[in-house]
């Protein structure tokens, strides 16, 4: 069970507070002040990885109705800068975000339904990928996405 399942027994609150425990203890290890926004849109963003600003407001909204759009921008904005998230931003899409941070992975997102999934690097080490001309740039991450149909959307297709 993931930690950040509701449970109804005792250990499943445990579970609940050693999960907002440990969000609380990243927060604070980037540098930044540990508040219920924060909290809440990491806590939505580990449950949905790959969310745009708009769902991750929708998630943190019901738990902390006082929390604006606005605010899980700002948040975005400090946690990104604060290296505890990536926004990735395939075309046609809004800006994505994501816990997983420095290994350079790439993403695959399905032309139909949009759904985005992590894909490691071939190499495995940053940069995986070089330019044949660096043209004198110290190149420490390649940035890929594979477009196509994810297995759900193939399988609708071939279905008479």
């Amino acid at each position: 069970m993931p930690l950040t399942d509701a449970c109804h027994d005792d250990g499943g609150l445990r579970l609940a507070a050693a999960d907002a425990g440990l969000l609380a203890d990243s927060i604070r290890s980037a540098g930044l002040k540990v508040t219920a926004p924060r909290l809440a849109v990491l806590r939505a963003l580990t449950d949905r990885p790959h969310s745009n600003a708009d769902a991750l407001f929708g998630a943190v909204h019901s738990d902390l109705p006082g929390t604006s759009l606005q605010a899980v921008y700002g948040v975005l904005a400090s946690f990104g800068t604060a290296g505890l998230v990536r926004k990735i931003e395939p075309a046609g899409s809004p800006a994505l975000f994501e816990r997983r941070v420095g290994d350079n992975h790439h993403h695959i997102v399905c032309t139909r339904c949009s759904v985005v999934h992590d894909v490691d690097c071939a190499v495995g080490h940053a940069p995986c990928l070089t330019p044949a001309d660096a043209l004198g740039f110290d190149v420490r991450a390649a940035e890929v996405i594979y477009w196509g149909l994810c297995a759900q959307c193939q399988a609708d297709t071939s279905a008479p």
